[in-house]
């Protein structure tokens, strides 16, 4: 299954956009969703991660403040706002959804989405 991804765009920078992501139905059980990025020539990225229960979310240093992750009321949908958008921001925005067991780091399974672009202007 693949997430489905929406939002990116062009904005100037100190401009604004939201990000949306829903797994479809039939996707096995996941307990933690988020963003990730890949501009040009980098390696992709954490942003923001939240999980489907209690807990908080955790944001990468680069956005905390400026970005906002959240569950939508639909399962499995979160969105990304993001505010004072800067030309560094620029980058393919890419979905992610995980199932994680309590005793381990990485997730036993994992679905991306296909990305979405997200350009800055200065």
């Amino acid at each position: 299954a693949q997430l489905m991804e929406s939002g990116g765009g062009l904005v100037q920078a100190g401009g604004s956009l939201r990000l949306s992501c829903a797994a479809p139905g039939g996707t096995f059980t996941i307990n933690v969703m988020g963003w990730y990025r890949q501009a040009p020539g980098k390696q992709r990225e954490l942003v923001a991660t939240i999980p489907s229960g209690d807990g908080s979310a955790k944001y990468a240093d680069s956005v905390r403040g400026r970005f906002t992750i959240s569950r939508g009321n639909a399962k499995n949908t979160i969105y990304l706002q993001m505010n004072s958008l800067k030309p560094e921001d620029t980058a393919v925005y890419y979905c992610n959804a995980g199932y994680y067991s309590t005793s381990s780091s990485e997730p036993a399974y994992e679905y991306w989405g296909q990305g979405t672009q997200v350009t800055v202007s200065s």
